[in-house]
């Protein structure tokens, strides 16, 4: 398939900061690629270099003539004042035909956007994501590069946009932390990681057998290189200086390992649960009711938030689902009904927006106004160390806030969170502009949190994965319970109203399965080798030894002197077999003890 894009060794710094440095991407008429990385990687630079927003500082990125593209930014910016239907008009992409009105309203509606009177620039953030998607969607194009296409809509919306992608007849190219919208729209994954875009084919499922496998490679080899150091240095410490100076290839073997480098482990974020001592009373709500701008919100909510409780509000955009939070959180209280909460609850509220900052506060002084140090079961915590554990190393720290990327502000908002040792996290959209990787360390951080978690989110997986039940807002303000994974409810839903897609043969919710993992065990046979394999290395030696010895005394004679030549490289054969038996006996003993102390 010819490639109607090709980008070849691009590189983009900013100030000092090295983004992309040696960068190579081609992509194919029905491309579906997914970019993945760490928040502040470059995935939305990398697009702004692909659409020609942005011009690489070395490298080329060639367009086909004629290319169209669309493309859709992480944050769109609106200036002046437009309608939505005038906005999706104007930013139409270009050589696609002038869509009218009536497309416009048709595909802003399908968006959950039904306001065509009011300006743009007084639309909420999600409002003007879902009217910026409505122009990158509005006719066909060759080439659609989406920037967090998710955020900010509801479940439902992001079903029917998973579907209207996964049936795109062009090339598509896009940044995304939805992984099932990964796992069912791409078939390419693309890494970036170190400056580097590291390919890898099939969609976000079969990546991650592939990253595990390459991981587990790695590793192996790394254990491998461990063992024969072990060995090297056993048999130097057991005087290899004073042996034949035959021996010398073997020390420079030592030496070349020792100063050989690992695998390089990526920088991952790593939370330990910080939280407050919890009471037994935590949140009791009691028909609480609420209204905003003269709309009723919803009305007759009672819930009993428990000191372990994972639970999640869910619902279409606008519903209520952060005021919600905000009255279980004390920010708003309630028109009806109650919301009480016990006198030892400290919550913490991963909000939707940043807070606001003042021009010039660096990373470290915005912690350390929140707590100068932490305890955690990990130990005390500084600020500083803090942030390191939210992937901000010190060269980093003292930076101001406002030159962070929207995802690294969202990754300092959540450590400023968990700063103030909440024992109550209340989680507004919390998957909102995370990259993958801190997604899943957060919620397996969740899974250890000594407290309550309450959050509001339409990211199917995150979902999934976390919690144990949720309210459904249903029409009219009411809120119902639900007891069973979200994915479900939400194909449930979809069926009802005649648009279920087909399962997948991962399962209804799309997940990939794990098969059962096997567990490790040497056989009787195995088990005797392994035991006796040191005194076999050592005695191949010592024969390698006593044939040098005698190769030196019979240097004259000819006929011995090929006869021991010949029994020196059986012998040298028959010591690399064992010592290749004895690193997989060595490195399958260390993995059996590995998983009995996991």
């Amino acid at each position: 398939m010819a490639a109607i894009l090709s980008a070849e060794h691009i590189a983009k710094n900013y100030t000092l900061k090295r983004l992309i440095t040696d960068a190579t991407l081609y992509i194919g008429e029905r491309d579906r690629i997914g970019v993945v990385g760490i928040n502040g990687t470059g995935k939305s630079t990398l697009l702004k270099l692909l659409c020609g927003q942005e011009e690489p500082d070395a490298g080329m990125v060639t367009r086909r003539n004629g290319l169209r593209v669309s493309y859709l930014p992480q944050s769109p910016m609106y200036d002046e004042a437009r309608t939505s239907v005038g906005q999706v008009l104007h930013d139409a992409p270009p050589d696609v035909g002038a869509p009218d009105e009536y497309e416009a309203k048709a595909l802003l509606t399908q968006l959950g956007v039904t306001d065509f009177t009011s300006d743009v620039r007084t639309f909420s953030g999600g409002q003007k994501k879902r009217v910026a998607l409505a122009a990158a969607l509005i006719r066909p194009v060759d080439l659609l590069l989406l920037d967090e296409p998710t955020n900010h809509i509801d479940a439902k919306t992001v079903a029917w946009l998973e579907g209207r992608l996964a049936a795109y007849r062009g090339a598509l190219m896009m940044v995304t932390h939805d992984r099932y919208f990964l796992d069912r729209v791409c078939t390419r994954i693309a890494e970036l990681h170190g400056g580097q875009l590291y390919l890898h084919d099939g969609n976000y499922a079969y990546y991650l057998e592939q990253k595990a496998a390459r991981m587990e490679m790695e590793s192996a080899q790394a254990r491998k290189r461990s063992a024969i150091l072990r060995r090297e240095l056993e048999w130097i410490r057991r005087g290899a200086q004073a042996r034949s100076t035959k021996q010398k290839a073997r020390i420079q073997r030592y030496e070349a390992l020792s100063a050989m480098e690992g695998p390089r482990e990526e920088a991952r974020l790593t939370l330990s649960s910080v939280s407050s001592r919890l009471g037994r009373k935590i949140i009791e709500c009691e028909n609480a009711g609420k209204a905003m701008g003269g709309k009723r919100l919803f009305s007759g909510f009672t819930c009993t938030v428990l000191r372990d409780d994972r639970l999640a509000i869910v619902g279409e955009n606008g519903c209520g689902k952060t005021t919600l939070l905000r009255l279980l959180a004390g920010e708003l209280q309630p028109d009806e009904g109650s919301v009480v909460r016990g006198d030892t609850v400290k919550v913490g509220f991963f909000t939707q927006e940043f807070p606001p900052v003042k021009p010039g506060v660096r990373l470290i002084d915005f912690m350390r106004d929140i707590a100068e140090y932490v305890e955690t079961p990990d130990g005390r915590f500084s600020a500083s160390q803090m942030l390191e554990q939210f992937l901000f190393p010190p060269d980093v720290q003292y930076t101001p806030v406002e030159r962070l990327s929207g995802g690294e502000k969202r990754r300092l908002h959540l450590a400023s969170v968990l700063m103030g040792a909440p024992n109550v996290l209340l989680l507004d959209e919390p998957t909102n502009d995370l990259d993958v990787a801190t997604l899943e360390i957060l919620e397996s951080y969740l899974e250890g949190f000594a407290g309550a978690v309450v959050a509001v989110s339409h990211d199917r997986w995150f979902l999934d994965r976390t919690v144990e039940h949720f309210y459904a807002f249903e029409p009219g303000g009411a809120l119902t319970q639900f007891v069973c994974p979200f994915s479900e409810y939400l194909e449930a839903k979809l069926a009802q109203e005649g648009r279920a897609r087909p399962a997948r043969e991962r399962g209804q919710g799309g997940a990939p399965r794990r098969e059962h993992e096997r567990e490790l065990r040497m056989s009787y046979k195995e088990q005797r080798e392994y035991e006796t394999i040191d005194a076999r290395i050592d005695a191949l030696n010592r024969q390698l030894e006593d044939i040098d010895a005698q190769i030196e005394k019979n240097a004259s004679d000819f006929v011995r002197l090929t006869e021991l030549t010949a029994q020196r490289a059986q012998t040298e054969q028959e010591l690399a077999q064992a010592e290749e038996r004895w690193l997989y006996l060595t490195d399958l003993a260390e993995r059996i003890k590995a998983q009995k102390k996991g």
